[in-house]
This record gives C-alpha cells, sequence and structure tokens, in this order.
C-alpha cells in the first residue's frame, strides 16, 4: 500500500561550533513534528550510538577493587573511576587487550608523585585514545613498577557492572561499568518559523557534543539511520511517498508542474486532446515520452509539436 501526503523535512544548517560540537537546524517540519523528532533523535544519540569503553581490568598485587596498591596514591575504586572516564575509539567489534607498565623514577621524589595517564597504555593499531591526558593514577613510589590490563570492547548505551561480570573475557579481572555512548550531551529546541504565507510550520534546533571518537555529524547521521531501520521494520509494505518540504526549490517547481494544462495556452483542440486521454496538469504531461504522447487517441504530430514549443518556452 502507498499513500503520498507527507513532506520531507530538510536539514537546513549543519554549524560546527567546536572541535566536537555541532548544532543542526531542520526545517521547516509540520507544527508538532519539532518535538516529535528533537525528542526521538536525542534519546537516539544518548542511548545507541555505538562507542567503546573498558569493561575488565586487572591491577598487579590487586585481587579486588577494595583494596589499595603500595607506592600509588589511589586506590583501586579510585583507579576504576577515572578508567571510566578513559574514550576509546575501536576499529574492531571484537574485545581487545591493553597492557601498561609504569616505573616510578627518582624525579617523582623531587617533583612530586610520577602521574599515569591514558596515554601511556600500550595501544594496538585498532585502538585509538581520544583524551590520552586523562589520568589513572599516581606512582608515589619511585621503586614501584605499575603493571595493568584492560579489556577495550565495543557497544551501545550503558553496560551494568553485573552484565560485566558476566560476560567477563578474563575472570580474574576486576569488572567494570561501562559507558559506551561517545555522545556527552544533547539538546535540542524548537521555534515557530514560516515559509511564504503558510506560518504553522516549526524549526527544529539539536546541538550534539561528543567525546572526540565520533564527530557530531557522524553521531547525527547513524541516530537517524537507526530510527529509520526501526520504522522501516514496524511499517512492513505501506509506503509514504514523501513530496518536497513547503516552501523548498523542488515544491515551487512542483507546484508549477500541478497547475492544469488549460495554463499552456494550448490550442483547444490539442488541449481537448490531453483532457480526453486523462492528462490534467502540466505534471501528467511531462511524465509521458514523445511516443506515448503519439500514442494518444486523437493526438497526432501537429499537436506533439505544439507542446513540445510550449514546454520550451516554459524551461520544461
Amino acid at each position: 500500500m502507498t499513500t503520498k501526503n507527507i513532506h520531507e523535512a530538510n536539514l537546513d544548517s549543519v554549524k560546527e561550533l567546536g572541535e566536537n560540537s555541532a548544532e543542526f537546524v531542520i526545517k521547516p517540519l509540520y507544527y508538532g513534528y519539532g518535538n516529535t523528532l528533537g525528542n526521538s533523535l536525542r534519546r537516539v544519540l544518548l542511548s545507541s550510538v555505538k562507542g567503546a569503553a573498558i569493561t575488565a581490568f586487572s591491577i598487579e598485587g590487586a585481587t579486588h577493587e577494595y583494596t589499595t596498591i603500595p607506592g600509588v596514591r589511589e586506590d583501586v575504586v579510585d583507579i576504576m573511576l577515572n578508567l571510566k572516564n578513559i574514550r576509546f575509539k575501536c576499529h574492531t567489534d571484537a574485545p581487545v587487550e591493553l597492557t601498561l607498565e609504569m616505573k616510578g623514577d627518582k624525579q617523582s621524589e623531587k617533583d612530586g608523585d610520577k602521574r599515569v595517564v591514558a596515554g601511556d597504555i600500550k595501544l594496538p593499531a585498532e585502538v585509538e585514545v581520544a583524551n590520552p591526558n586523562q589520568t589513572i593514577c599516581h606512582i608515589d613510589d619511585p621503586k614501584m613498577v605499575l603493571k595493568m590490563r584492560f579489556i577495550v570492547e565495543t557497544g551501545r548505551g550503558y553496560l551494568t557492572i553485573e552484565q560485566a561480570s558476566e560476560d567477563r573475557v578474563h575472570s580474574d579481572m576486576i569488572a567494570i561499568d561501562a559507558v559506551f555512548t561517545p555522545v556527552l550531551r544533547v539538546r535540542y529546541k524548537v521555534e515557530n518559523t514560516r515559509v511564504g504565507q503558510d506560518t504553522n510550520l516549526q524549526q527544529l534546533t539539536l546541538t550534539v557534543d561528543t567525546d572526540g571518537t565520533i564527530t557530531p555529524r557522524e553521531a547525527f547521521e547513524e541516530a537517524a539511520a537507526i530510527l529509520v531501520n526501526q520504522y522501516a521494520a514496524l511499517a512492513g509494505s505501506t509506503k509514504v511517498e514523501s513530496v518536497p518540504a513547503p516552501g523548498s526549490k523542488q515544491d515551487e517547481d512542483d507546484s508549477g508542474l500541478m497547475l492544469p494544462i488549460e495554463e499552456l495556452d494550448l490550442s483547444a483542440r490539442t488541449a481537448n486532446a490531453l483532457l480526453n486521454n486523462d492528462i490534467k496538469t502540466i505534471r501528467d504531461l511531462v511524465t509521458l515520452s514523445e511516443t506515448d504522447l503519439k500514442d494518444l487517441k486523437g493526438f497526432g504530430q501537429k499537436a506533439l509539436d505544439e507542446v513540445k514549443e510550449k514546454l520550451t518556452e516554459l524551461n520544461i
């Protein structure tokens, strides 16, 4: 089944607000569609865009999270919280094991504790860190050698520590709840707008901030694709043909095609021949080839030449 009544919205503009922030303007929308699109896009952006995070880790000398590590300022719980803030970009769907080995040094006795950061993690080719300056911990003993292992996985949304415990790749590791989404914040506002004489329209402005592992535009397009796939599965065989957004150039062009045949100022004989064959608008006419026109009852070469001349005058 096919229906044709719904206008398409346009992604009117994309404005870069910063390295990882962008503003998307969608208009014109029928009244009420601003909140409908804004809310659904926001929820999907925050919950369903694919990302990567640490799901388990181990520290040599620590058997569980409720312990301290000699030579390290932070306890395991504090380190766990720091690990959750590391932003990874993973080019594989398989779990990846990473390692870190860091020594205290004599300089730390003079200048303070040695800071261990995400950039110190040894990375394979398929993994990148978006925030290498993220602190993991501080070594306060120059003789300390810190050894850590991490499991990085890809996913969507949020993985609870209970789920992470059940799905651990290595049972000797400490599970950690993971926030996979690379989208940090989404805001939207709906404003009234107009196109020509049509004032009952809306404009949606969506602002997307990401963690640097994905661009705002990539996140926006992935969220839109997720919604399309979900609704397509529900729509079944029903198709809704979209028509141009009100006021768009295509809409103006199409409105001209919807003019009646009489507006072409054809001779009475030619106009009647078209109307008798149920060709009532310019759109109906331009969808036919020359062969189709010649096959029409009562439509000869002279009428064809007249129609071609008129359409040329109108740049159609």
